[in-house]
């Protein structure tokens, strides 16, 4: 497979597929990529009229209508910066948010915007009903704007205090389509069905590597996992991407045998899969490649693997992924391989810094190992991982998240795999507490009944040393998860500290 084009484009060019093929596929219409070409122009045309500064920041309150998906590249056509809020926020968040980026423009639906109370929306900041917005009439063609100029900005979930904006670039939104159109191996046959968030980097990707390659995307409100398994159905979905909650419930739904057949691509990020989700999926899929993903907003994309190596390797991140450097970096700067260091990315995929927090920008934005091939500014990730001398990237944890138990560095995700080994509990969560005679005691949160413990016990004798075994289970019947759907580990974390 030769390597794609690393010249970065306005994003606003993304469509890229022939002008009568389908490009995004809702219930009620098709859009072909004249459709939605002329769509976005009409958009960008709308936006140029109000009066807002070049680099004005837009936000977009929406669910996933054809003007959340358009908005996007209208805004950045128009010169301005897109801001899109998770539709699954509330108004604290939302006001954050807005006030933050210091928006000038929300779109969002009248009763969104009437659950927002005074002093929620700026001054600044002008509401807008989406109706207002045009998706048919004249417009600019595509834009010249300079790549590196800003052209989105992505909250964070906010999973460790506020949520913080991520400053994205044109260059990085295109060529973190491309990178993924390529990997994937996207076709313009293809039916990506978007279950996730367009204001998740994962979900508004879908649109971006999706149209690069030609294809259609099919984006979905659900609120089950029957809902996904009918929206298979309905628009033959070849493509879907999740995060491990997601595939949890998908493996408890009822799947028609010729509907899973269907899918020929699964997608995971933002979130480990456990040996026993990869066992699952591939025997509930058995056509479809499942590609495990690791990934961080700040970067967009660190690692892919293989579809051809997870089953003998269902613990790996994989390797880089096309225009990423990924380093496991020790703590005297050194390159870390068959040892735990730091996961550090560089090269064009790596954001601007986080928007308006130049303390924060610095201390996870900084200049890459003197021995990196990209150089420049790389994101010292936080996160802690192995590189085996087979290549392959393993994760082993977040340093604020390392569990130290009687002088031992505990990873929370294998006490995690572990437990959810046997199938006691559908999720579980593994939270250091403090201890005075081991300093962290070991607490695993879990969803699932609670009249499984013993077993889950006798079981993980067998399987963990004495220092892994966890001192407490709290049961749940479900977790908690944010906005993105990701399990809020954050929110369980306090909930057992508190």
């Amino acid at each position: 497979m030769a390597p794609p084009d690393p010249r970065p484009e306005p994003i606003d060019h993304l469509l890229r597929g022939r002008a009568g093929d389908p490009a995004l596929i809702e219930r009620v219409r098709t859009w072909s990529f004249a459709e939605l070409e002329a769509a976005v122009a009409s958009a960008a045309g709308w936006l140029a009229g109000q009066g807002l500064a070049p680099g004005a920041r837009v936000a977009t309150w929406l669910p996933k209508t054809a003007l959340a998906c358009v908005l996007p590249l209208a805004a950045a056509r128009a010169g301005l910066v897109h801001v899109p809020v998770n539709p699954a926020l509330r108004r604290a968040q939302v006001a954050h948010i807005l006030d933050d980026s210091g928006a000038a423009l929300l779109v969002t639906q009248p009763a969104r915007a009437a659950t927002l109370a005074p002093g929620d929306v700026p001054e600044r900041c002008r509401v807008v009903e989406d109706a207002a917005v045009p998706l048919a009439g004249p417009g600019p063609g595509a834009s010249d704007h300079d790549p590196q100029a800003l052209a989105a900005i992505l909250y964070t979930s906010g999973s460790t205090g506020r949520p913080k904006g991520v400053m994205l670039s044109h260059a990085n939104l295109w060529l973190g389509a491309v990178s993924v159109a390529h990997y994937l191996r996207i076709a313009p046959e293809d039916r990506v069905l978007g279950v996730l968030p367009l204001s998740f980097d994962y979900g508004q990707n879908q649109l971006f590597s999706t149209w690069y390659a030609g294809a259609a995307v099919a984006p979905l409100d659900y609120l089950t996992a029957r809902d996904v398994v009918k929206a298979v159905e309905r628009v033959a979905a070849t493509t879907l991407a999740g995060v491990p909650p997601l595939w949890v419930q998908l493996l408890e739904a009822d799947w028609p045998a010729e509907t899973a057949a269907r899918l020929r691509r699964l997608t995971n990020s933002g979130g480990a899969l456990t040996e026993r989700l990869v066992r699952g999926l591939r025997a509930r899929f058995p056509a479809a490649d499942l590609v495990a993903m690791y990934g961080l907003t700040e970067a967009f994309r660190s690692t892919w693997l293989d579809p051809a190596l997870i089953d003998a390797h269902p613990d790996a991140m994989g390797r880089a992924i096309p225009f990423a450097e990924v380093m496991a970096v020790k703590a005297d700067g050194s390159r870390a391989i068959g040892e735990p260091g730091e996961l550090v990315h560089a090269g064009p995929l790596v954001a601007q810094g986080y928007w308006r927090d130049p303390d924060r920008t610095a201390a996870r934005f900084r200049p890459a190992p003197d021995w990196s091939a990209s150089g420049g500014m790389a994101v010292w990730s936080g996160d802690t991982v192995i590189e085996g001398a087979d290549g392959l990237f393993r994760f082993v944890g977040r340093d604020d998240e390392m569990i130290k138990s009687a002088g031992n560095r505990i990873s929370p995700l294998e006490v995690e795999e572990a437990v959810l080994a046997g199938g006691e509990a559908r999720e579980a969560v593994a939270i250091g507490v403090a201890d005075a005679r081991l300093g962290q005691a070991i607490v695993v949160v879990l969803a699932g009944d609670p009249a499984g413990e013993d077993a889950l016990r006798a079981r993980l004798r067998t399987l963990l040393p004495s220092f892994m075994q966890p001192a407490r289970y709290d049961w749940h019947a479900t977790l908690p998860h944010n906005a993105n759907g990701k399990l809020d580990r954050a929110a369980i974390r306090d909930g057992v500290r508190a």
